[in-house]
């Protein structure tokens, strides 16, 4: 039977409508990008110190005093969870006007009893400040963005199999809903562990519909289009609406209306319901001939071509309909060797770009220099990150260019550590570089992935390793929580990650230029290293069969 580009060639590949869908598509991507990494200013630490009661008869002088100063770094600050005993200093406010004829060492201390007061120069309000989430609750700021990521596990492993089950466009429509709807209700959480339930089920939508956008683009468009569209298509998109959350936020510094204002844009959507069609590779698939050639004319009238009388012969007709009956399950993505071995690659080296590319996301507020600056350049290096994936692409080998990406990046990383604590501007240029390097790879590895999986399980085989992907999202903000023993901790272990992912990309077999897989049986094998049994012989191995040498041996 001829393959899916074979059969859709009279459409051309790049007419009206292919120009149509991959616009709309890029375009459904962008709230992903601001609603994703919305928790950088949402969830932001302002700076703050225990509250000293107002109705206490204190001076401005004592006031001042009831806070201890500590040792931070090379720097005295007041202490953000310990006051001195509120009873002892009013005592000794009677008895000593001058605060600093008394040595304050010799006072007891007692936690932040009345609360704390925060710093409003940068933030009206985050969700730290409205639950104080500070001290011994400081626990709950890391653990808001991994429910997020938790719920974008969840959500990647459900919406892969109902994506190949009842069709990209409807999980595609419905995930969107399920993120703007459930970011909307986060603005009236009464308490933090209902704006972590809520957050949870926006991560199961955040990430389900940029999944379930990027196969159905690249089922729907032609092969020369594909890669510019998961690389400067959706992944453009994805990084103006990283740029558009530093803007917004800028000019909204309450998290209740930043979150409204980034959930808005996701009702101008609705719309597009009618004008994205299904995947008509997923439909022959399914065996429904009738609605796939009723898309394929579709296509053909808005690009102006005529297309042939009969689009599938009878041959082709007899195959599709044998071929729909059977059903995939995740288990066929480990059921034989060939399959396992790049699925386990694949899920490993997913979960470390995430941690990566997660971890320096993140950490943006923790560099020197304006949080708001540097979230935007953050999000701006994307672009030309993006960029240089879609030329590396087109110039050199899928595999080479992944792990020669991932390989560079690990080394930039690696080496933050040894630069001085005086040359703070050059590691924090460094850190946009590796932003940069992983931001490419991961651009990369989407494209590579669609061609490796088959269409049988690709929506699953995407879904599951962004499901890994989202695993590593989850360990992400603990990576930058490291960050306040050691500044230089995080960089060195995503370095070290980076690099072991560059050496595991290597097993991958290359997919540049060959047609994408329609089945299991199409997929290529892993490349392996000196072996006495060939990759190819491995799944005879699972079978019970063996396979001997020419030599007899």
């Amino acid at each position: 039977m001829r393959d899916y580009d074979e059969i859709a060639a009279f459409l051309g590949e790049w007419g009206p409508y292919q120009r149509f869908i991959f616009f709309v598509l890029s375009l459904s991507i962008f709230p992903n990008g601001f609603c994703g990494l919305s928790i950088v200013f949402v969830g932001d630490i302002p700076e703050h110190r225990c509250l000293v009661p107002g109705n206490l008869n204190l001076s401005e002088a004592w006031r001042n005093r009831t806070i201890p100063l500590v040792q931070e770094g090379d720097k005295l600050q007041y202490s953000k969870c310990r006051r001195y005993r509120v009873d002892v200093i009013m005592n000794l406010s009677e008895t000593f006007p001058d605060p600093d004829s008394f040595n304050m060492s010799e006072v007891e201390q007692e936690p932040c009893l009345d609360g704390w007061e925060y710093s409003k120069d940068q933030y009206i309000s985050t969700i730290v400040s409205e639950w104080d989430l500070v001290c011994d609750n400081d626990w709950k700021g890391p653990f808001s963005m991994s429910v997020f990521f938790l719920g974008v596990v969840v959500g990647t492993f459900i919406t892969g199999q109902l994506s190949d089950r009842f069709g990209r466009k409807a999980v595609l429509f419905g995930t969107m809903a399920v993120q703007t709807g459930f970011t909307m209700s986060q603005v009236f959480s009464p308490k933090w562990e209902i704006f972590c339930l809520l957050n949870f089920f926006v991560g199961v939508g955040q990430i389900a519909n940029y999944v379930a956008a990027f196969v159905l683009g690249s089922e729907v468009l032609g092969k020369s289009v594909r890669v510019v569209y998961s690389t400067l298509g959706v992944c453009i998109s994805y990084a103006f609406g990283y740029m558009f959350l530093p803007l917004v936020a800028y000019f909204i510094r309450s998290w209740q209306m930043l979150l409204l204002a980034l959930s808005l844009p996701g009702l101008l959507y609705i719309p597009l319901w009618w004008f994205i069609p299904e995947s008509p590779r997923w439909l022959l698939l399914k065996g429904r001939v009738q609605e796939a050639e009723a898309i394929l004319r579709h296509i053909a009238k808005k690009n102006g071509v005529t297309p042939p009388e009969v689009l599938f012969n009878d041959l082709e007709l007899d195959d599709l309909k044998a071929k729909s009956v059977q059903s995939y399950t995740i288990i066929h993505l480990v059921k034989t060797y060939n399959i396992r071995a790049i699925t386990i690659i694949n899920l490993l080296v997913w979960m470390i770009l995430s941690i990566e590319y997660y971890g320096l996301s993140l950490n943006t507020p923790n560099l020197n220099g304006d949080a708001y600056l540097n979230c935007f350049i953050s999000a701006a290096i994307e672009v030309p990150a993006y960029a240089t994936a879609w030329l590396l692409l087109q110039r050199f080998s899928r595999r080479f260019s992944l792990s020669g990406t991932l390989f560079f990046g690990g080394i930039v990383l690696f080496f933050i550590k040894f630069i001085p604590s005086n040359l703070s501007t050059l590691a924090t240029m460094l850190v946009m570089v590796g932003k940069f390097v992983i931001t490419s790879a991961f651009s990369m590895v989407y494209v590579y992935i669609a061609e490796l999986y088959p269409t049988a399980v690709r929506n699953m085989g995407v879904g599951v390793s962004t499901m890994a992907s989202r695993t590593g999202s989850i360990i992400s903000p603990y990576f930058v929580y490291l960050g306040a023993y050691n500044e230089f901790l995080p960089f060195f272990l995503m370095g070290g990650l980076t690099v072991l992912s560059a050496i595991l990309v290597l097993f991958l077999p290359e997919t540049i230029n060959i047609p994408l897989p329609e089945t299991i049986d199409q997929m290529q094998n892993i490349k392996c290293f000196q072996s006495r049994i060939p990759c190819s012989n491995h799944d005879n191995f699972d079978k019970g069969e063996t396979t001997e040498k020419p030599d007899g041996h």
